[in-house]
């Protein structure tokens, strides 16, 4: 299966700042590909240089099997872009302004969901761009970018400004667009929205990818979570199993993938009366992939 996205040991500098130090990345066709890393990391210039904006300096980089610097006109055709901070022109109004970028794809306005999108966001199509606020202008990108199916979403940060109940409907329209085959780029901070929408996720650290995989994949690398009432005492030297306490017979324990056997096993021994084991969320995997890990001792 040809990958929509795909990036292989992707370089992008400016001056004597590498902002890309070897990408690799990989959004299979029809899947929510949550992509994530803090300010610096390398985001924003990875969905740049997708959208054929800026040109790499190394490695390869394609989108739909295409260069999206050399083809970018064939990209832009089946691309739909959201920014997380959307300028519009400031005499156009908001109607205007989607009514332009539709047409810009070939789409007649009128034979799209623009105004069942409007009212769904509540946006008021004649105020002009100049006197939205940050979240309004948010939803003119939304709805120029779900009004009609395109193959490919790039959303930069696409929720931001927008307060709860617009969030909620921008995932009802990724997971219709979703449905109905698009894939999707979802570039976000908001590590909750990412974990409820995404198929797989990157997670990238100064221009390298750190992580990569379903949630399903990426939790199995981790310590779950474990709380038990006990009949009985257990040991807590049980190998794969840290930071256990046993007080008046609850035991609370974090367990790597491999202990966890182990582990039940003994529970079961001692009698167990309630067992809780959560996997760890995507905010802590994320905190895990940016830990400080200590440095490599060499010897002298």
């Amino acid at each position: 299966m040809t990958a929509t996205i795909e990036t292989t040991g992707l370089v992008k500098t400016f001056g004597a700042v590498r902002a890309l130090d070897g990408l690799d990345l990989q959004v299979h066709p029809g899947e929510v590909h949550g992509f994530l890393g803090p300010n610096g990391s390398g985001k924003t210039t990875t969905i740049k240089v997708l959208l054929g904006l800026l040109r790499p300096d190394g490695g390869e980089v394609s989108v739909f099997g295409l260069h999206p610097w050399a083809d970018s006109v064939e990209v832009h055709r089946r691309v739909a872009y959201v920014p997380g901070d959307v300028a519009l022109w400031p005499n156009l109004s908001g109607g205007e302004t989607i009514d332009l970028l539709l047409r810009l794809r070939g789409v007649d306005p009128e034979r799209s969901r623009r105004d069942e999108l409007l009212e769904l966001l509540d946006l008021d199509p004649r105020t002009k761009g100049r006197a939205y606020s940050k979240g309004n202008r948010q939803k003119v990108a939304l709805v120029s970018a779900f009004a009609a199916p395109v193959d490919l979403l790039v959303l930069d940060e696409p929720t931001s400004g927008l307060d709860p109940l617009m969030e909620q409907v921008f995932n009802q329209l990724l997971a219709e667009a979703k449905s109905a085959g698009t894939t999707a780029l979802l570039s976000s901070h908001i590590l909750s929205e990412v974990e409820r929408v995404a198929d797989r996720v990157t997670i990238i650290r100064a221009g390298r990818s750190v992580e990569t995989g379903s949630l399903a994949e990426l939790r199995h690398l981790r310590r779950s979570h474990v709380r038990a009432s006990l009949a009985a005492p257990v040991p807590l030297d049980l190998p794969g199993v840290h930071d256990a306490t046993l007080l008046d017979g609850e035991l609370t324990c974090s367990v790597d993938p491999d202990g966890l056997p182990g582990l039940l096993a003994a529970l079961q021994a001692a009698g167990v009366r309630a067992l809780t084991c959560t996997p760890p969320s995507l905010e802590e995997l994320f905190i895990d992939a940016y830990r400080p890990r200590p440095a490599s001792r060499e010897s002298t």
